[in-house]
């Protein structure tokens, strides 16, 4: 009983201690909205169009990197044209990115669109941060994924 009690206490602890991403993407949702939804011409929808990133190689690489670094200059998602700035979250922690894009991976069903979906790890946020890009570098990889 005293080790069952223990392993449920030391789980638990660790249970707590992961990063919560729905509530680090509350830094997200005035842009991004909490919905996922965007704001038609000035902030793109992340829902529905985080599946279409992920279905592309390198598509996961690529959402790190707008996350650690940001993005800036004209892109298209769902038809409409957005040109603007997403500053970079390189300040958070690699467990707490990791988490965000779970969380904006799972909230509104776009893992369920990509085959495979594995959860993204802090060991992944961990490998690309090293690779320092400009918000303009992190276009130009949006591009080689063959997305506008």
């Amino acid at each position: 009983m005293k080790r069952t009690l223990m392993a449920f206490l030391l789980l638990g602890g660790l249970a707590l201690a992961q990063a919560d991403g729905a509530k680090l993407y509350a830094q997200c949702a005035g842009c991004h909205q909490a919905n996922g939804q965007g704001i038609p011409g000035a902030f793109p929808p992340l829902a529905g169009h985080v599946a279409e990133i992920l279905g592309k190689q390198g598509g996961r690489e690529y959402l790190i990197k707008v996350i650690l670094w940001g993005l800036q200059g004209q892109i298209e998602v769902k038809g409409m044209k957005y040109n603007g700035a997403m500053p970079a979250f390189n300040g958070l922690k690699d467990e707490e990115i990791a988490a965000i894009l779970n969380h904006i991976a799972t909230a509104w069903g776009d893992d369920k669109k990509v085959q495979g979906f594995k959860p993204f790890t802090t060991a992944e946020v961990k490998a690309l941060r090293d690779k320092k890009l400009t918000p303009q570098q992190v276009l130009e990889e949006r591009k080689k994924l063959g997305l506008k």
